[in-house]
């Protein structure tokens, strides 16, 4: 008798100090979690990112609009979502890196968008605690959400092996509390072979279903955070998301076992999580929870789909009104209905400290050639103006006092590379990618492109350069396209006449270093700095003195 009552104050003991410690554990995480989201109000977080999880939901849908790969890398657009990412969860980094890859093409679309984040537009503190309750879907499982509604889910374990993993928990579990009862060497190996088995067993599936079976507790902590935050916020549409709330209530109650883990799960730092990882490999959880669970889930992706996209979404208008906090000024973007008109105030690039705001007003029957110094700063103008509409039409905030244009389709080559594999020089990767442009930007397109080219053609000698950029850019604006194209060739400038602007970016000389300013002036540029840098790096003064007197030699022989 006193042996049975001591194994139960034991027990009773553990588990008490067990709660105890719990209790305080996830005390500690929320005030850490609130410290945080506190701190990163209006900044960049800086934090490793895992783009391959974070591109899932992405990569999972067929969108005719997403933005190339190319233009993305033109862009810089991981870097672009590096410093607009404020999310609290996983579902809400791939909601918004999707949102940045897709920009849209209905302004009615952008407008109820831009009312959503007015909506959460609420004081600091309550809205601290909606950022709150979506950061407990921080953790790195919650990735594999979008995988339960992306694809239909198909039963991988053969009858047999499902058999076994629905009987072992059982066997092993008669087992030990024969053992306990009377102490028998051959239950003892046998219990051992059956737990040893299951270890290698769950190994040996986790590669097959780990994605599922990490986004069931993830689904529940999802279904809690969804039915909290319609308490609180109250959008267009909410009746949706109320009918996939209820419709997945009854699939939450047929999954007791995920609904506990998804309870622990919340908090993996404290001591019980660890305990139930061990239990959980022990008695084959992770294998038992997919043969029951896989034909209900896949009964249900479209409102899993609808609980994803209310709870990723919100944290996704959060992150915008922390990066609308944090710029040094900003504008919501207005959009022309004539097709005709593009103007930019102030216009920045985010990704550059203190970066020299610049203006342009232009029109689709005048293109924009744009000169300038090395260094001068005429490539991330350029940049910054796709940067700026692919924000206007995405988060619906750009970096400009005024933005006012059309909506756009954007269109870039600027890192162009050659490509050995496919034996490509650089002048023929160039000459494609521009190709490119010109199929997606004639007369007929219902949406006019908004073309961007960095230094065209160089990859070739300078008189066919010139003749062949002269005779692209002035297709372009011929079919009505918002064109910016970087160059050296000054004689450009001269062939393109009255179809095209002229702006440049220049430099001035202080003792031996050169100064820039970073503002665009009207007109072609007066000055090249190319010798200038070889001097002022360190280069041979033989070497200074001969290119400059080359040089000289050269413009007066061509008329340069």
């Amino acid at each position: 008798m006193f042996y049975w009552l001591f194994t139960v104050v034991v027990l009773v003991c553990i588990l008490v100090v067990f709660y105890v410690y719990n209790y305080y554990a996830e005390r500690r995480t929320t005030e850490r979690n609130l410290e945080r989201i506190k701190n990163k109000w209006g900044r960049p977080v800086n934090s490793r990112r895992n783009f391959k999880l974070i591109a899932a939901y992405l990569n999972g849908i067929d969108d005719p609009a997403r933005v190339s790969m190319p233009i993305a890398d033109d862009l810089d657009l991981n870097n672009v979502f590096n410093f607009i990412d404020r999310t609290n969860s996983k579902p809400g980094k791939q909601y918004l890196y999707k949102k940045l890859f897709t920009p849209e093409t209905s302004f009615e679309d952008l407008l109820k968008f831009d009312r959503k984040i007015e909506t959460l537009n609420i004081l600091r503190p309550d809205l601290e605690r909606i950022e709150l309750d979506i950061s407990k879907l921080n953790s790195t499982d919650a990735y594999y959400l979008a995988e339960l509604f992306l694809k239909e889910h198909e039963f991988l374990l053969v009858p047999l092996m499902s058999l076994y993993i629905r009987i072992s928990g059982i066997a092993i579990i008669g087992l030990l509390v024969s053992l306990f009862i009377v102490p028998n060497p051959i239950s003892f190996v046998v219990l051992l072979v059956l737990i040893l088995g299951n270890i290698a067993l769950h190994f040996g599936t986790r590669n097959k279903i780990s994605s599922y079976t990490r986004s069931l507790p993830q689904l529940m902590i999802l279904h809690s955070v969804a039915r909290k935050l319609l308490k609180t916020v109250k959008f267009e549409q909410d009746e949706l998301t109320k009918q996939s709330l209820n419709n997945l209530s009854g699939l939450n109650r047929s999954l007791r076992l995920v609904n506990f883990e998804s309870k622990i799960a919340g908090n993996p730092e404290n001591l019980s999580y660890a305990i139930y990882k061990l239990f959980k490999v022990t008695f084959l959880l992770e294998p038992l929870m997919f043969i029951t669970s896989v034909k209900r889930i896949n009964k249900y992706r479209s409102d899993i789909e609808v609980l994803y996209k209310y709870v990723a979404e919100i944290d996704a208008l959060i992150a915008i009104l922390s990066v609308r906090a944090g710029l040094p000024h900003y504008s919501k973007p207005v959009f022309y209905t004539d097709n005709l008109r593009m103007d930019l105030t102030d216009m920045f690039h985010p990704l550059i400290y203190n970066c020299v705001p610049n203006s342009i007003h232009t029109r689709t029957d005048e293109g924009v050639l744009i000169t300038g110094s090395n260094m001068s700063g005429k490539t991330t103008f350029i940049r910054s103006i796709a940067l700026n509409t692919l924000l206007a039409q995405t988060i619906y905030t750009t970096c400009t006092t005024e933005y006012k244009a059309p909506l756009l389709k954007i269109q870039t080559s600027i890192r162009t590379t050659d490509d050995l594999g496919e034996n490509k020089s650089y002048f023929q990767a160039e000459a494609l990618s521009i190709l490119d442009i010109i199929n997606q930007s004639g007369g007929d397109e219902p949406v006019k492109s908004l073309v961007i080219i960095d230094e065209i053609f160089r990859g070739t000698n300078t008189i066919e350069r010139i003749a062949a950029a002269k005779s692209v850019l002035t297709y372009l604006t011929d079919n009505k396209n918002f064109v910016f194209v970087s160059t050296h060739d000054l004689e450009l400038a001269e062939l393109l006449d009255n179809d095209y602007a002229v702006y440049s970016f220049e430099e001035s000389v202080n003792d031996t270093r050169l100064v820039f300013d970073y503002k665009m002036k009207t007109g072609v540029l007066k000055n090249k700095n190319g010798i200038a840098i070889l001097e002022t790096i360190g280069y041979p003064e033989s070497v200074v003195e001969d290119a400059y007197i080359v040089s000289e030699e050269l413009k007066r022989k061509y008329s340069m």
